[in-house]
């Protein structure tokens, strides 16, 4: 006979202890995994409002006092812009028919400012610099607010608000948001791409990438590759790769078109830098060559620690991609393959860094972010006095990248201006003879532009101080304009013997930069010139690395170096001899 236990009622747990213990398991879950798991996509985040105000007032301030960090940015879109516009202007080889190396479709998209502006301001071509670059301000306002907005909608508010500090205050973006360059172009496309990517808008992610690479810099398709790939795995594959193909169609037939309307021959300037610079093995090197360490210094200056954290993220790859999702991952991926590429070449200039600008603050703030997951125990309840500590140093690490930021920007604002400020001057002295004659030596590099040139003066000329390499020439209108091939043009950067002025004596004005060196400077002789406007310009070679790089009170101005950046007029001959 089976031996039969007598049976035992589990007590009945009332219906609100049960309600206390799954609060309970939720309490502890949120505690332990808080901030692990992507935020609901319902979720608002931030508003558009606060990023596109914060962002825009500092991409003004950009516009307003931004130097000019390049030359090409001067004589290859801001001369062409100006021959556009008054049909005066400063042609490098690039643009000669010949070689058709340049983007025409380019500077048309900003036509689009620059036009109406010229019309509206007929006398003030200083004013359409500024308008265009107003309009590059806005344009990078936009993209950085979609950028937030994403960041914001899928990761959370403390990762956006962070991305936001970084985008404002950072001297890479501050200066690289209002640069008329390619580059600049990709930037923009870069960062709204991403920004669709992340809003899991996979179609018009592709086809902002392909408008970056065709339009802007083709080089940069190395960088929108991760999204593009993505997008056509994760979205719907037909309509990404037809979104894809007919931006890439529409945009390359343009451009055709466009570059045989102006260079006068059908021929594609996309096909022509690729088959330069890749099929026919390019010589940039006839250009400078630095190390492979250049561009990690580089990005040392313009990001400081922000930089560092940024090649840290794959560092912490199991914890960003639990927190972030591969998401994350596929948008800064691009600094590594890019970083490794561009260090590869041996021709460095730092605007080729601009197209992952932007992506540098979104991978370093998110590992500011994770600071407390590096010391959180997963396995205990309760957070530990490390998380605790790495809570507050998040805010406070930030704040010392920011004002080691804002110190890197306000040395090069005040350290390097005097280029914009002097050429600014020449409005001011319309009481020199019409049909003046400016001259420039050594400086020819920081010439800033036809656009601060008044009426006045009939043209400027280069100087030899020792030069010896190929420098732009008026674009000739005899020969055809922007059609013209001019013999003196060739892409091995010999000097021709046309690009000098050889008689000084022709010069009425002159600038040049006195660094108080040995070798004499033409403004010291008071008896063939006076000087018109001087301001002190960095010298850079005599001043300590960390006191020029950094603006540090007190000692900038005490233990830097400085020169003096002049502007001449030379004294009339006849009021000498009466002296």
């Amino acid at each position: 006979m089976a031996l039969k236990l007598p049976r035992h009622r589990r007590q009945a747990v009332p219906e609100r202890d049960l309600a206390d213990s799954a609060a309970l398991r939720a309490d502890r879950y949120s505690k332990e995994d808080k901030g692990d798991k992507p935020r609901e996509k319902n979720e608002k985040g931030l508003r558009w409002q606060l990023p596109f105000l914060a962002l825009g007032l500092l991409r003004h301030m950009s516009a307003s006092s931004n130097i000019i960090h390049d030359c090409d940015e001067v004589f290859n879109y801001w001369e062409p812009l100006h021959y556009l516009l008054y049909k005066s202007g400063f042609q490098t080889w690039e643009y000669s028919s010949e070689f058709a190396l340049r983007s025409y479709l380019y500077l048309l998209f900003h036509m689009l400012v620059a036009g109406p502006t010229s019309w509206f301001y007929k006398d003030e071509k200083i004013q359409v610099f500024y308008k265009v670059r107003l309009f590059l301000g806005l344009i990078s306002t936009i993209t950085e607010t979609v950028l937030i907005v994403a960041l914001s909608r899928k990761y959370g508010k403390r990762l956006a608000t962070y991305t936001l500090a970084m985008l404002c205050l950072t001297s890479g973006c501050f200066f690289s948001s209002t640069s008329f360059l390619p580059s600049t172009f990709s930037m923009y496309a870069v960062t709204l791409s991403s920004a669709l990517f992340l809003l899991e808008k996979y179609a018009s992610a592709v086809s902002v990438s392909a408008a970056g690479v065709l339009i802007g810099w083709p080089f940069s398709i190395l960088i929108f590759l991760p999204v593009t790939i993505y997008s056509l795995i994760k979205g719907s594959f037909k309509k990404v790769f037809l979104s894809g193909l007919i931006t890439s169609v529409s945009v390359i037939v343009l451009s055709v078109y466009v570059d045989y309307y102006y260079y006068g021959k059908w021929t594609s300037s996309i096909f022509n830098l690729l088959k330069y610079n890749v099929l026919g093995g390019g010589e940039s090197h006839l250009y400078g060559v630095e190390s492979a360490t250049y561009y990690l210094r580089n990005g040392f200056n313009n990001f400081n620690f922000s930089f560092i954290l940024a090649l840290l993220f794959v560092a912490f790859l199991p914890i960003t991609l639990k927190k972030y999702t591969p998401d994350l991952l596929v948008v800064v991926s691009p600094i590594y393959i890019w970083l490794a590429f561009m260090s590869l070449q041996p021709h460095k200039e730092e605007r080729f860094l601009y197209p992952i600008y932007t992506l540098i603050c979104v991978a370093a703030t998110a590992v500011i972010d994770i600071f407390p997951d590096i010391f959180r125990d997963r396995f205990s309840t309760e957070e530990s006095f490390m998380v605790k500590v790495a809570k507050v140093l998040r805010p406070v690490f930030l704040g010392l990248i920011l004002c080691a930021s804002h110190s890197r920007t306000f040395s090069l604002l005040h350290g390097y201006s005097g280029p914009l400020v002097i050429y600014k001057h020449l409005e001011h002295h319309e009481d020199a003879s019409p049909g003046s004659i400016l001259c420039v030596g050594s400086e020819w590099h920081r010439y800033p532009s036809s656009f601060f040139i008044p009426s006045y003066v009939k043209e400027v000329r280069w100087i030899d101080d020792g030069f010896r390499g190929l420098l732009p020439f008026p674009f000739n209108s005899t020969l055809g304009g922007t059609a013209a091939a001019p013999s003196y043009f060739n892409n091995k950067n010999r000097a021709s013997d046309m690009q000098y002025l050889h008689d000084i004596d022709a010069c009425t004005l002159f600038v040049e930069l006195d660094l108080r060196r040995p070798h004499p400077s033409r403004g010291r002789d008071l008896s063939k010139w006076e000087t018109l406007a001087a301001v002190h310009y960095l010298d850079r070679e005599l001043s300590p690395a960390i006191y020029r790089s950094f603006f540090i009170p007190y000692s900038w101005h005490h233990k830097n170096v400085f020169g003096l950046y002049k502007l001449l007029r030379k004294i009339p001959q006849n009021n000498v001899d009466q002296d």
